[in-house]
């Protein structure tokens, strides 16, 4: 159904059909009278000659007889009461599209329908949410004052200004107000104006005023189209203009002219029917609503009164200082007690103050003020703004609190809604406050819906407030964050779990981590390998979450207990790495110098008490520790939501959790990779929308921060800074940063003076040599006894250097066969120790050719020197050399029926050449980045890329 036909089948207009004088004494002449035409009104308001066609009911006798004599349908005196029900026809609406105001400095353009006074609210909100494309607000505000122009001290003015609009942008509210150019309506309208000039932000200001009260309304006749409206008053005119920076308005119709109050209970039944939307899909909350009352005369008391006997109630924010109304109700809050009760000797004075505000008579007075103390025993839902006030600075402080304090939400609903609003502020100050207890469940809950929504203020105000995040993440919970419609979403990830899983994948389709292990391998390339992807947690996954969570009670209690245990030590190989390292037979890495042998002792023995404890549970053999085993949690949770945030491409949050946690090199140089891969991705797919260059910047930004904190640490420690580069990420594939920032292209990075360093170091392995280095390596390769004359590093200058598990593995049995050595020494030895120690160092110096400081035997000198970079690289190079002479000299000579010793030299040299490519090929996928190190490595000194 097209908008047309759906707008004029549901909303109509209305039109007097019986015309009933309004004057006592009604004018007698003959038919067609002028005066008639011209100066007698009906009921409605219009002229007699102003209505549409003869009056149904009336019949051609009566209607030349004169105009009181007709009898309606219900054969009632028309004269009696002019009734909406009764003296008006519907027919579809006629006027509704966008209203383009003309006449100012500016053009705007707001979307506009004329409705009927008892329209449905739900096909109003249907109207304003399919067909007008507004977002479902967060908060309502509904403006009341008066009608009548009134002028604001400018501070006043300011205050107000700045703190509606500042309410309705941070929370994503809906403003209300009467549409009209007039009283409070024109203060709102200004505020609107100075924030349109500031920002191209629009918010969605709805006026609903009453249609028969609009100036120039005939303007805006016409279905589906773009009405010019002048915005020029008429001095002489008793109609009102729209004002012209709403961005909707709701024209209200109940076929009168000049008339207000066709508006109020159609708004205020829209108002009930907001506030059973949900304020978020994840929250249960309806929508707030609160008044916003600024001057105003008696009907705004009456209105008042109305918010506050609501079930539930409307909390009302009155506005001190703006006149009338809004001062009476200001003055009355402050000087009545907790029962509404007025203080004495107040009484005649504020009857005095009624009766010349709005020119009342006594009885009038009296009942308003009646009406006023009602509005009184209700005043805990009243919150009195006034300038300087140390409880509310700004204005939105005041209409925000006040929701909070006039509403019966616990904790955690006040916590959703700040959260919803976006407001941390009002969260942090009256939502945390001192000496409140808070459920775990309730703050895990609000920190789930924080990063859903995107809120990264709230996720650290969460984490103050005494949120683990240790204990939070949850396998569950990490799939429910990738697989959220709610915030930023990539649209790119699902394609690439599409393009890794290599079959098509349904609309409502799940992804599991182990689809994402498969992306983040696929983004960052090589051999990354993913622990999402890992045997130990694809065991632990299935078992937890696949067809086989819950086993039947007949299964076997050895194979109970086998698979227990099975998934008890994948569970805690996985994720507490710290302690399979330590449990582990594996050699430590060069960083860890000494060993924890007690602390073994007790992970095993306390790994075997926990064993007995599960064997002894009932029926579910994935249950950890007795608990559910979606409470499985992980020993990095920052590592996982920092990949989560930059696959969901919500850089703020990434920026935050590379804040937070170990690593903090290596994981902004692992988001440096996955934004450039996603990238290069976005730009190659043709169904996801160009978001290439912006994914390029967020890469960039982490790529600075990478560079900056290797830059900080290299100026306070510099061999500590060569560590980090070459240190081994267990959570990120044993990876090495140095290796992270080569596969993403990182040219600074790599050619900071600290990388230069190490590579040199790297270049040279453990040779001591800083001159005629090319010299001395090609002398000791001719001439291999030279290799004894050279100069090796000590232990603590390669400390920095990584070694390989076969050095690793020679320098341990060279230390042990030294200990042993030493244990061998008779006790003689030590009775003449300084005899001997003289003969042995003077025996030392003599052979020093032998025996070098650095302490390095024979077997290890050779090893070391050949496994060099350097080394390789000039003995491929002569190797290289020797190849083109033979290949020249096999090439200019006449071949022989048998290949001779040189053409089998050539030949196996290519062979060998061919099988080293492949070699290399399949051990880094990353071609680029295995040449990018090579053609480093050429030449150490200076490194550019």
């Amino acid at each position: 159904m097209s908008q047309k036909s759906w707008i004029e089948q549901n909303f109509s207009r209305r039109e007097c059909c019986y015309i009933i004088p309004s004057s006592k004494d009604p004018h007698r002449c003959l038919p067609g009278c002028q005066i008639c035409q011209q100066l007698i009104r009906c009921c409605c308001g219009r002229l007699v000659g102003q209505h549409e066609g003869p009056a149904p009911g009336l019949s051609p006798a009566s209607s030349r007889a004169g105009l009181t004599m007709g009898v309606g349908e219900s054969g009632a005196d028309p004269q009696g009461s002019w009734n909406v029900e009764r003296h008006t026809r519907c027919s579809p609406t006629d006027a509704y599209g966008i209203i383009e105001f003309q006449g100012g400095a500016h053009t705007y353009r707001s979307k506009y329908a004329r409705v009927s006074y008892d329209s449905r609210p739900d096909l109003l909100l249907q109207l304003m949410v399919k067909e007008w494309q507004m977002e479902l607000p967060r908060l309502l505000i509904s403006v009341h004052g008066g009608l009548q122009n009134f002028e604001l001290h400018p501070k006043l003015k300011q205050v107000f200004s700045k703190g509606l609009i500042k309410a309705a942008l941070t929370t994503g509210a809906w403003i209300f107000t009467g549409g009209v150019n007039t009283g409070v309506v024109n203060h709102v309208g200004n505020a609107l104006k100075e924030h349109a000039s500031r920002s191209s932000h629009k918010i969605c200001t709805i006026g609903i005023a009453p249609w028969g009260v609009i100036e120039n309304r005939g303007d805006l006749v016409g279905q589906d189209v773009v009405s010019p409206y002048q915005t020029l008053s008429n001095p002489l005119s008793k109609l009102n203009l729209l004002n012209s920076l709403h961005s909707h308005f709701i024209l209200v119709d109940d076929g009168t002219v000049g008339k207000y109050g066709a508006e109020a209970q159609l708004r205020r039944e829209l108002e009930k029917h907001i506030a059973l939307q949900k304020i978020h899909t994840r929250m249960g909350q309806g929508v707030p609503v609160v008044g916003l009352v600024a001057e105003g005369g008696p009907n705004v008391i009456v209105t008042v009164l109305e918010y506050l006997l609501e079930e539930p109630p409307v909390p009302v924010v009155v506005c001190e200082g703006t006149g009338r109304a809004a001062d009476i109700l200001a003055f009355l809050h402050k000087n009545t007690d907790d029962t509404g009760e007025l203080c004495d000797g107040l009484h005649d004075e504020i009857v005095g103050t009624i009766k010349k505000t709005f020119n009342f008579s006594h009885g009038q007075a009296m009942h308003l003020l009646q009406t006023l103390l009602e509005c009184m025993r209700r005043k805990e839902l009243i919150t009195v703004f006034h300038t300087g006030s140390e409880d509310h600075s700004d204005v939105d402080l005041a209409i925000l609190t006040a929701l909070l304090k006039g509403t019966n939400f616990s904790s955690a609903d006040q916590l959703n809604l700040a959260l919803a609003w976006d407001r941390v502020d009002i969260a942090k100050n009256h939502v945390f406050v001192y000496g409140q207890h808070w459920m775990v469940g309730a703050l895990e809950k609000a920190m789930l819906d924080a990063l859903v929504m995107d809120r990264v203020d709230f996720v650290k105000l969460l984490i103050e407030n005494g949120v683990s995040m240790h204990k939070f993440l949850t396998i569950t919970r990490l799939e429910e964050l990738y697989n959220t419609k709610n915030g930023p979403i990539n649209p790119t990830l699902y394609y690439l779990v599409r393009d890794v899983k290599k079959s098509h994948l349904p609309p409502d389709y799940k992804i599991t981590l182990i689809d994402v292990g498969l992306v983040i391998e696929f983004l960052m390339g090589g051999a990354f390998r993913s622990m999402y992807t890992r045997k130990r947690f694809r065991l632990l996954y299935h078992n937890l979450y696949g067809q086989h969570r819950k086993f039947k009670t007949s299964t076997s209690s050895a194979m109970l207990q086998t698979n227990t245990s099975q998934i008890f030590n994948h569970r805690h190989q996985l994720f507490n790495p710290n302690l399979s390292e330590q449990e582990s037979q594996t050699r430590h890495n060069h960083f860890l110098k000494t060993a924890q042998p007690y602390k073994r002792k007790a992970s095993v023995d306390n790994t075997r008490q926990r064993k007995q404890k599960m064997s002894t549970a009932s029926g579910v053999g994935v249950t950890l520790d007795g608990s559910d085993p979606e409470c499985s949690c992980f020993a990095y949770p920052f590592n996982e939501l920092l990949a989560w945030a930059v696959l969901m491409k919500r850089q703020r949050m990434a920026m935050f959790f590379w804040q937070h946690g170990e690593e903090s090199l290596a994981k902004a140089l692992v988001a440096c990779k996955l934004y450039r891969s996603l990238a290069g991705e976005a730009k190659q797919s043709e169904a996801v929308e160009d978001s290439s260059e912006e994914l390029k910047q967020y890469s960039t930004e982490f790529g600075q921060l990478a560079l900056d904190l290797l830059d900080q640490s290299f100026r306070q420690d510099e061999r500590m800074a060569m560590k980090l580069l070459t240190y081994e990420l267990r959570n990120w594939s044993n990876f090495t940063c140095l290796k992270l920032a080569v596969s993403s292209r990182h040219r600074p990075f790599v050619a900071h003076t600290c990388t230069q360093m190490l590579l040199a170091d790297m270049w040279m392995g453990r040779l001591n040599m800083r001159k005629n280095s090319w010299f001395k390596v090609i002398l000791s390769i001719l001439m291999p006894p030279s290799i004894l004359m050279l100069e090796y590093k000590s232990k603590a200058e390669m400390s920095h250097i990584p070694q390989s598990e076969e050095l690793h593995q020679m320098g341990q049995e060279e230390r042990e066969h030294r200990a042993a050595a030493t244990r061998d020494i008779p006790m003689e030895v030590f009775s003449n120790g300084s005899a001997a120690d003289g003969g042995e160092s003077g025996h030392k110096e003599e052979e020093g050719i032998w025996i070098r400081p650095s302490g390095l035997s024979l077997s290890r000198r050779i090893y070391e020197f050949y496994h060099a970079p350097i080394v390789k690289f000039w003995f491929n190079t002569l190797a290289y050399i020797g190849f083109l002479m033979l290949f020249t000299y096999v090439v200019l000579v006449k071949l022989q029926q048998l290949p001779s010793v040189q053409e089998w030299f050539v030949i196996l040299y290519l062979f060998m050449s061919a099988i080293e490519r492949v070699r290399e090929r399949i051990e880094d996928n990353t071609s680029w980045g295995r040449g990018l190190l090579w053609g480093h490595t050429r030449n150490p000194r200076q490194v550019t890329c």
